[in-house]
């Protein structure tokens, strides 16, 4: 079927999905007794859940979706396979403290396989800027497009790389007891600089006058969901030092972070249970005791870990009269969320190689104006699409072709999307909302497509198989009411929120995820460690510290 006569956003499944990650819940096939129960299965509740697993704790991560990972999980259809988040990773190719933290709670089953040196295109307009691994490959790069801002090349990679250095220790003084983090926090080396919750325009404005150049440094602003004017400098340093070593992919697709995690749980007896929706979190004498589920079949263990977000968690699952009591629910409605998002998935027939497929990831956006064309789109939702992502996962993964021999996906992410243009669908099943919604979906799809084909016109007339999703897609699938990608924005009053940490108010009570650190992959996954540290106390957070490091985990059941 040729792409011009394919109606890409309401092309007909054929077949199931069958990546599915953990076992399907039933009462009777969970044990009566927990140390800790996990709400949520994105990668801060299965790291939290690892973690305390290779100490001894017995641990049940529920999950409302089909199959475990939240936004690391996989999908297949129609003979491909695409990720819903995992379009790239950094830092994967030394022992960083991701890369040791993945290798630990997968006990060294994960794999990563390195992308292109050059990881990140950004295209303003009709113009091309190449991000290449590698600090010294990276500033020698821009110094080519950009020969007159030598200098102020060199002083924003390092004010980058010391920027991002004090995030590493503002998480670990979230894990600590608060009469310990306050006094902590005093030190210098704990305590941000004024510039770190600027913005990132306004930093980079600080080194540079260059328009172009700032908007290029800037052009991976939708890895946090905020574009240059609105997001921390702290955040956007975060980001683009993350990925200054290069991009990695997991080898064997996203579906192989939560597959090599889970067992991992099970060493102490615990597991990971898909379709388990947690209604509510029990509360007795001031402390969560359990939960109950949506059969409901209640669960109770001394520890609860809510990896469900910030909002979700006080706002839906703690008992109203609780949360407004200790002031969560104000506090989680008050605080922005990230921006919505919309996509599409791409089945082509061909190997990456004969389909001119790059391990690059392309940074699309109609000029330099990042801002400014977001905030037209905000006004009129018929306004060109100020970011355009486009990623080649059958290409970064080196074990695609032995799964599916002859077939390739891209991935389309396209956004901010404005979630009031869906609302009206909002009650409607999933799958069957009718034409109005499908004909919002085509007028996505076109727009993508027209995107995609501009920088690869070799590829019209090549697709398979389309599919678009919305921002009720994330909602129906991911519990964020809003289908925001991100959580909370990483706007500058988020940062400033000292209650934003693991332990609640709530004996009993803990977060993690991204809401509690950052963003991102490894944002979540570091939030992770902090839950598990925090959970288990000073003396015990030292002694995970020391079975992280020597790599020795429990053996598998």
């Amino acid at each position: 079927m040729t792409q011009s006569t394919m109606d890409p956003a309401t092309k007909k499944n054929t077949s199931p999905s069958t990546l599915r990650i953990g076992k399907r819940y039933r009462a009777e096939r969970v044990d009566e007794n927990y140390d800790v129960i996990v709400i949520g299965s994105g990668i801060g509740g299965l790291c939290s859940a690892a973690l305390l697993s290779q100490m001894g704790k017995k641990v049940i991560v529920l999950e409302q979706h089909y199959t475990a990972g939240g936004f690391t999980h996989a999908y297949e259809r129609n003979g491909y396979e695409w990720d819903v988040g995992v379009h790239y990773i950094g830092d994967m190719g030394r022992k960083s403290a991701g890369r040791g933290l993945f290798d630990f709670i997968s006990a060294g089953q994960l794999k990563w396989a390195e992308m292109d040196p050059v990881y990140d295109r950004i295209i303003l307009g009709d113009e091309q800027f190449d991000f290449v691994a590698g600090k010294d490959n990276f500033k020698d790069r821009l110094k080519e497009y950009f020969p007159d801002e030598s200098e102020a090349i060199d002083q924003y990679v390092d004010l980058v790389l010391a920027t991002a250095k004090y995030m590493g220790n503002i998480s670990q003084l979230k894990a600590m007891p608060s009469s310990v983090a306050k006094v902590m926090s005093m030190s210098a080396k704990n305590r941000l600089p004024d510039y770190a919750l600027d913005t990132a325009y306004n930093v980079i404005k600080s080194l540079t006058h260059n328009e172009k150049l700032i908007a290029v440094l800037c052009g991976q602003w939708g890895d946090h969901g905020c574009p240059p004017k609105e997001s921390v400098f702290l955040m956007h340093a975060l980001i683009a030092s993350h990925y200054f070593n290069g991009g990695f992919y997991p080898v064997g697709g996203a579906s192989k972070i939560a597959e090599t995690i889970i067992p991992q749980i099970q060493c102490s007896g615990g597991d990971v249970f898909t379709y388990a929706d947690v209604q509510e979190i029990l509360v007795a004498d001031n402390r969560a005791v359990g939960v109950k589920m949506a059969d409901g079949h209640c669960l109770y263990a001394p520890n609860i870990i809510s990896n469900a977000g910030v909002v979700n968690t006080f706002g839906k699952l703690l008992p109203a009269e609780t949360s407004q009591k200790l002031g969560y629910q104000k506090r989680a409605t008050e605080l922005s969320r990230s921006m919505s998002h919309a996509g599409m998935y791409l089945g082509l027939k061909g190997t990456a190689e004969e389909l001119q497929l790059p391990k690059t990831n392309l940074w699309i956006y109609l000029d330099q104006h990042h801002d400014a064309n977001v905030e037209a789109l905000r006004q009129d939702p018929s306004a060109p699409l100020p970011l355009v992502y486009v990623s080649f996962p059958s290409a970064k993964d080196p074990d695609f072709q032995r799964r599916y021999p002859g077939r390739s996906t891209i991935e389309i992410v396209v956004g901010p999307c404005d979630y009031e243009q869906y609302r009206e669908w909002a009650d409607k099943t999933w799958g069957k909302r009718g034409d109005d919604y499908e004909g919002l979906k085509q007028d996505l799809a076109d727009r993508m497509l027209l995107a995609l084909y501009k920088q690869m016109p070799h590829l019209q007339g090549k697709i398979d198989y389309a599919e678009v999703s919305t921002p009720l897609s994330t909602s129906h699938f991911c519990r964020y009411e809003h289908g925001q990608a991100y959580g909370l924005a990483h706007h500058k009053d988020r940062f400033q929120q000292d209650w934003l940490k693991p332990k609640t108010s709530l004996s009993g009570l803990y977060l993690t995820g991204q809401d509690v650190v950052t963003c991102g992959v490894v944002g979540a996954l570091m939030a992770g460690m902090v839950t598990a540290m925090s959970l288990l106390g000073i003396r015990g957070a030292g002694q995970l510290m020391k079975k992280i490091k020597s790599g020795q985990v429990l053996p598998s059941q």
